[in-house]
């Protein structure tokens, strides 16, 4: 008997890959779902089922998480009709964002894979063809099952709470700078590098309660910082980020206003090098990272800024306590041996 061909759904949301030339000059998204589709002639030759949603044409940079909160919805109900996987195309600009958003929200088994393009369709070597067919094979791939929100770029498969864009124009801008790549693309299949025990989701907010819309900023510390920058803060914001230097560090004048807004709202310490974790006690003088702590802020572990926010305001949406925020973060930030404070979805 012949198998049922795997069916991916995938989602267009614009960005480089679906933009086209004006007639002034420069590109913008104006290409549907349909015609990214439709550019891949490879795709006849796999057996896979396709389905398409012009869900956006919109740039990169403008997506919201009420967008996202309507992708999610849009997702699980193309699995509850039968799809094996989804793939979301969209601006490489917010992608590491925008997959662990998905990633914290989406619990469920079957592969959802995200993708984009470094240079749009009428440049030479455009990327977007063969980066939406590692998509759809990885999403239809029964072994992709289990892992959460993916990125699929270069041939290469990220797990969504690792990945970053480390360049503004390579096609092989996208890596995994704390590990390495999840996956590569290998003959049409995706062969596994790393498999995580667990994932890590962040459940919503109990029926009944308003949904929240918390803001949350990043300060990124710098040489002979300005502490007015950061003074008050805590009357503006639900959360903030601190994006120190090194394994993070701020300058002597920022402590107590620092101080002073996690009294009153969640501050987050990270590092602004994007590699490596912050660290907690190594360091002692003031404005230090052991300071820091002792001062209220929470860290951020090997989570980078961008990470860190997405999480902090995931979690101020969901009405986590303060406790519940310390434990998340040390649990995806690894930096103590502490459980994740919700159940965890499983193994992949």
């Amino acid at each position: 008997m012949s198998q049922t061909p795997a069916r991916v759904v995938v989602f267009g949301l614009g960005g480089t890959i679906a933009m086209t030339p004006t007639a002034t000059g420069g590109v913008t998204p104006t290409l549907s779902a349909d015609d990214l589709v439709n550019a891949v002639p490879e795709l006849a030759q796999t057996g896979i089922s396709i389905d398409v949603v012009d869900f956006r044409r919109i740039p990169g940079a403008s997506i919201g998480f009420a967008d996202l909160d309507e992708l999610l919805a849009a997702v699980d109900q193309c699995f509850q009709e039968g799809a094996a996987g989804a793939v979301i195309t969209e601006g490489t600009d917010p992608i590491e964002e925008v997959a662990y958003y998905l990633d914290l929200r989406y619990s469920g088994p079957n592969p959802v894979v995200v993708t984009g393009a470094m240079r749009n369709p009428a440049m030479a070597g455009a990327d977007g063809p063969a980066n939406l067919l590692a998509a759809i094979l990885t999403a239809a791939a029964p072994t992709a099952r289990g892992h959460g929100v993916l990125v699929a770029l270069n041939d290469e498969i990220h797990l969504a709470s690792q990945v970053r864009k480390t360049h503004t124009t390579a096609t092989s801008a996208f890596g995994s700078p704390n590990s390495s790549a999840y996956a590569l693309l290998v003959e049409g299949q995706p062969r596994w590098l790393h498999r995580p025990s667990t994932r890590l989701t962040v459940p919503y907010a109990d029926s009944g309660r308003t949904g929240r819309r918390p803001v949350v900023a990043v300060h990124t510390a710098m040489l002979d910082d300005e502490p007015t920058l950061v003074d008050g803060i805590e009357e503006r914001v639900d959360g903030l980020i601190v994006a120190g230097m090194g394994v993070g560090h701020v300058h002597a004048a920022l402590v107590e206003p620092l101080a002073k807004a996690a009294a009153r709202i969640p501050v987050i310490l990270s590092s602004r090098i994007g590699r490596g974790p912050s660290l907690t006690r190594t360091y002692a003088f003031k404005g230090s990272e052991r300071d820091l702590i002792e001062h209220g802020l929470i860290s951020a572990g090997f989570l980078d800024p961008l990470k860190a926010r997405i999480l902090l305001r995931t979690l101020l949406s969901s009405y986590a306590t303060l406790a519940q925020t310390k434990q998340a973060f040390a649990a995806a930030g690894n930096t103590a041996d502490i459980p994740w404070p919700w159940p965890q979805t499983g193994e992949a």
